[in-house]
């Protein structure tokens, strides 16, 4: 832990309030995570593990500190021959490559803005992103669908000039396994004026988007500091001991769960870079490579449960933590059960790290978010900016961005001082989501503030009805939204994904409609049941609520 040190005046604390009260982190003034970290762990443990990589190819790279940081300044010197210096904007997709790691890297030493990009993004998303970020290269995995599309993106891309490609050869195209293997593996530390600084703009994150176009979320050289909490006191990641977060480089997830608090912390990171999630083939890989500490959203623990865990060791796996939508209490029961380990939910946002999550000194509750994280002051308040009671529904709201910017939160919208002057120009940060806080200040999630369901002057949240519904052996997935109601105004409406051996039938809408009825309060019942095969979701697996609002009125 000898790095942690360097930023954290205390590191142990004997309970969450000493933990909220007196957690400080120190930010030097020319941070950056490319020599602070990478090249200070490769200087003080030359042969100290950094990342373990493999995928369904049967293939399998293991690489160290030194290791990063040597093909990092390679990178670096490579991308500055292509005129990318400080400022300069790069995306980058390349799923869970292990280049990944080494070309963000570089880019940081360089203080060039680094954008993740999905696999799945089209033509348009691409064309979009180029010029609303006036982005000058893009790293491409050899992907036959990415590669079209970016072809395709590039008459309408005004400011992109270098295509790279990683893993193999192709006209128009950049080969960087070659490039590289030119260059000079030493970078010295910028100076004078290309030279970082902890608040230049670091990374930008392109939101999911579920209504219009996505927003660029702007985080600065500070940012990998801010997840130190989530690293270390939520995901609990031990220093040598393999992490593993799963999620695709090109979402918010990956920097919190696969690089920077994990490698600050001493963890060695373990990339699984799958075709496909397969259940199966991710319980494999997790019990051979012997995964200390693991999180993955709710959805992959609802699929591995759909499978007989009990053929699996798990008892490598010393921590679990869910984040990227709600845990239902079922899913936490099921797991607690197989495996005696209880999933500890964090929950955060693009523009954030972990903001609430189940601390070391908090017993977790299922359902429940925990507690604040010591980094945000956190408050929910009424419709007219009132500080909610214990009980009442507010929205979460962070308060005083403007006096104490907390560490790891967004700067503002990247190229847009009307929309950031919107969200943060009144001091506080309203995230736009809905909870209320119990007697012993545990957080629970209610929903987005949009889709609150207004039935007959009750306030239905949508998350207590979904939980209760996947509670039902029928169901893999659901989503409940309002549907217009002449008498009601609204109505609540499931849609439902039933599991393996269940067939849509009036007998079963019924038996649901009962279940949800003994469950929670009778009003909350779904008077709808729609039956689908799959939900519809964001690029980064969300489900897409308002476009099933918007067929309720369709």
């Amino acid at each position: 832990m000898l790095l942690l040190n360097r930023f954290l005046p205390r590191i142990d604390f004997d309970s969450y309030e000493d933990f909220k009260q007196n957690y400080k982190v120190n930010v030097p003034e020319d941070f950056n995570f490319g020599f602070d970290i990478v090249d200070a762990w490769a200087k003080e443990e030359p042969e100290k593990m950094a990342l373990v990589w493999c995928d369904d190819h049967d293939h399998e790279k293991k690489l160290t500190f030194s290791d990063i940081s040597r093909l990092s300044n390679q990178t670096a010197n490579y991308f500055k021959s292509l005129g990318i210096k400080k400022g300069s904007v790069v995306l980058l997709i390349l799923r869970r490559r292990w280049e990944y790691w080494v070309c963000a890297t570089a880019l940081h030493k360089i203080g060039a803005v680094l954008i993740p990009g999905s696999l799945q993004l089209t033509k348009k998303d691409i064309a979009y992103r180029a010029n609303a970020a006036e982005i000058s290269a893009v790293v491409c995995v050899n992907d036959p669908f990415v590669i079209e599309q970016v072809e395709l993106a590039q008459a309408e891309a005004k400011t992109l000039k270098h295509k790279i490609l990683v893993g193999e050869k192709r006209d128009g195209w950049q080969d960087f396994t070659e490039e590289i293997a030119k260059q000079s593996a030493e970078f010295p530390r910028p100076a004078g004026t290309e030279a970082t600084r902890w608040d230049d703009t670091m990374l930008v994150y392109f939101t999911s988007g579920t209504t219009g176009m996505p927003k660029m979320v702007r985080h600065n050289f500070s940012y990998p500091l801010g997840h130190i909490v989530t690293a270390k006191y939520w995901q609990q990641v031990q220093e040598n001991k393999l992490h593993m977060s799963v999620s695709d480089s090109g979402w918010a997830k990956f920097g919190w769960g696969k690089i920077y608090g994990q490698w600050i912390c001493g963890a060695v990171i373990f990339a699984y870079d799958m075709d496909k999630f397969i259940p199966l083939n991710l319980l494999e890989k997790i019990t051979t490579y012997k995964v200390t500490t693991f999180c993955a959203p709710p959805t992959m623990f609802r699929f591995m449960l759909q499978e007989d865990v009990t053929k699996f060791d798990l008892s490598c796996i010393q921590h679990c933590c869910i984040a990227g939508e709600p845990l239902n209490p079922e899913i936490f029961k099921k797991w607690y059960e197989l495996t005696g380990l209880k999933l500890c939910e964090g929950f955060g946002q693009s523009e954030s790290s972990v903001m609430l999550a189940n601390f070391p000194w908090i017993e977790p509750i299922p359902g429940s978010m925990g507690k604040p994280s010591p980094l945000y002051n956190i408050q929910l308040l009424d419709a007219n900016g009132n500080i909610c009671e214990d009980g009442d529904e507010g929205s979460i709201v962070v308060m005083g961005v403007d006096k104490n910017p907390p560490v790891g939160l967004f700067t503002g919208y990247y190229h847009d001082d009307a929309l950031t002057e919107q969200y943060l120009g009144s001091g506080n940060y309203d995230l736009g989501d809905m909870a209320w806080r119990d007697s012993k200040g545990y957080y629970w999630f209610v929903g987005r503030n949009d889709d609150v369901i207004k039935c007959s002057g009750y306030r239905i949240g949508p998350f207590e009805v979904e939980s209760a519904l996947l509670e039902h052996p029928s169901v893999v997935e659901c989503a409940i939204t309002a549907a217009p109601d002449p008498i009601r105004g609204q109505v609540v409406k499931a849609t439902v994904v039933l599991a393996k051996g269940y067939s849509p039938s009036e007998e079963l809408v019924k038996e649901l409609q009962n279940y949800v009825k003994q469950a929670t309060a009778p009003y909350k019942y779904p008077r709808i049941v729609e039956f689908v095969d799959e939900l519809p979701k964001t690029l980064g697996g969300k489900i897409k609520r308002a476009e099933i609002r918007k067929q309720n009125h369709e």
